[in-house]
């Protein structure tokens, strides 16, 4: 697995690969459906949804503005109560970190709870080239581990695969890792989950070093959060004697108070439910209770680049629900993996290209995979207005600017192959910016509509591949307002 996915093509390409998979696109259209409908249910129940999407939205915003500070009074409470604290400016730097505490301990494995921090940063690949095995203890991931895959969903990073397949992977290669699959395992998702069981639960009891994630990081108290369904986290952050955290700087919330807010919004939108059947709390070490040392990497990899830009910058305020993705009808025919990164879906699209530049073929392309429908902005819980982002990171592409990469400004130049939509994007510009030849140019449109082609040539031909193009009305509107004063005259 690596976080880059190094060597995937842009999205349009992976994507005409992924639709024409029918197994992939009936596995994804099945969960999705499954997903979202229980999400719709469960978000009903709750009579002040809309205020506490708002409040979610606020919390995260006043955070992001503030966040030297709350991440300084973060550390300052880790450290008082046992922890330690390290600052890790890239994924280079994690890996590096990461890979020396674990050395320290003279231990060659981990048991790691779901973190897509760590998948951003490729730290399983750097433990391997370190020496060290890192074991993934969530359902899904494990399957993504055993199957040689990649994720390609935030909650359910398997999603792409059924029943019949995941039995298989099981099958041939639990025995790779660990305690081999039972004996005549059928494809009963109450077998699968019992392997999975028995095949973990050594590890669990044999491993001496965690390697975690956190959904939130409260400043107040210095205390981390991680909710999940499984109870592997429970199991990865308490047995081993050293925990090593590795979080992303935008988890921070100023108060426990605050975290009451998304403790009601995550889980109901990322699984439908009332509540997660486990949410483990820890604030630094405890004698005689959990691990004896506690380390705490709090991970940059290109965030304070995304809050330097005042439209970019409100996907920091994702909890990784992934409710964009279960309604995105782009993600739900292509899947997560022509994404090229372990975000994928609408989030993915806004988020991978400020974290990682889109200086590459797929980071450029990203801002394009979607419809712009707005149905991510409707779902999502903090009000991540989606489509804007989208729209913004598009112009960015096509006439490059200003940004900041690794805290320096830079100018981007604008990326290869959009000189036809510059030059259209001019033209228009200049006709709007001028009524006479606004209207000239409409008037002319109407006279000629009966030669008008039917599909557009040379870069517009993909375009009119899949679509039609609108019919042009017989005369413009401003004609037909002053001939009909308003539509008072010559009919409705």
């Amino acid at each position: 697995m690596s976080g880059t996915f190094v060597g995937m093509p842009a999205f349009p390409e992976a994507a005409r690969a992924a639709v024409a998979d029918a197994v992939l696109r009936g596995n994804l259209r099945h969960a999705t459906h499954t997903i979202r409908a229980k999400r719709a249910k469960a978000v009903a129940e709750v009579s002040d949804w809309a205020e506490l999407r708002e409040a979610g939205k606020r919390i995260k915003d006043h955070t992001l503005r503030h966040l030297d500070r709350y991440l300084v009074q973060l550390e300052e409470k880790v450290t008082a109560a046992g922890g330690t604290v390290h600052w890790a400016a890239d994924a280079e730097d994690a890996n590096r970190i990461v890979v020396e505490l674990v050395r320290a301990t003279g231990e060659s494995e981990v048991v790691k709870v779901k973190s897509m921090a760590t998948q951003e940063i490729g730290l399983n690949e750097a433990l391997e080239a370190a020496g060290i095995r890192a074991y993934e203890t969530d359902l899904a991931e494990l399957i993504v581990q055993l199957g040689d895959d990649r994720p390609s969903h935030i909650l359910v990073p398997a999603i792409h695969r059924n029943r019949g397949e995941i039995r298989d992977v099981f099958r041939e290669r639990m025995s790779d890792w660990g305690r081999p699959a039972p004996e005549g395992l059928t494809d009963s998702p109450a077998e699968l989950a019992e392997a999975a069981r028995l095949h973990l639960r050594e590890k669990f009891l044999r491993a001496k070093v965690g390697v975690s994630g956190a959904n939130f990081m409260v400043a107040e108290t210095g205390t981390l959060v991680v909710v999940e369904s499984e109870g592997n986290g429970r199991m990865c952050l308490t047995l081993p004697e050293t925990l090593i955290s590795v979080v992303g700087i935008e988890k921070t919330v100023p108060t426990w108070r605050d975290l009451e807010v998304f403790l009601q919004t995550l889980p109901r939108s990322s699984t439908a439910e009332r509540m997660n059947p486990y949410t483990s709390t820890w604030t630094g070490t405890t004698d005689g209770d959990g691990p004896t040392a506690f380390h705490l990497v709090l991970l940059d990899n290109g965030r304070t680049d995304t809050l330097a830009d005042e439209v970019g910058r409100q996907a920091l305020r994702c909890i990784r629900c992934s409710a964009c993705l279960n309604v995105c009808p782009v993600y739900e025919r292509a899947g997560g993996h022509a994404y090229g990164s372990v975000y994928p879906g609408p989030i993915g699209a806004i988020l991978s290209p400020q974290l990682r530049g889109t200086a590459s073929e797929i980071d450029a392309s990203l801002p394009y995979a979607s419809s712009l429908c707005g149905a991510c902005y409707e779902v999502c819980p903090v009000a991540i207005d989606i489509p804007e982002v989208l729209v913004h990171l598009r112009e960015r592409v096509v006439e490059g600017g200003p940004v900041v990469r690794e805290g320096n400004k830079v100018v981007l130049k604008p990326a290869k192959g959009h000189a036809a939509e510059r030059a259209a994007m001019r033209a228009a510009r200049w006709a709007f910016t001028r009524p006479g030849v606004l209207r000239t140019g409409q008037r002319l449109a109407s006279r000629t509509r009966r030669l008008h082609p039917r599909t557009l040539p040379g870069p517009g031909k993909a375009w009119t591949a899949t679509r039609e193009l609108p019919a042009v009305p017989p005369e413009p509107f401003r004609d037909w307002w002053r001939r009909t004063s308003g539509g008072k005259e010559g009919g409705k």
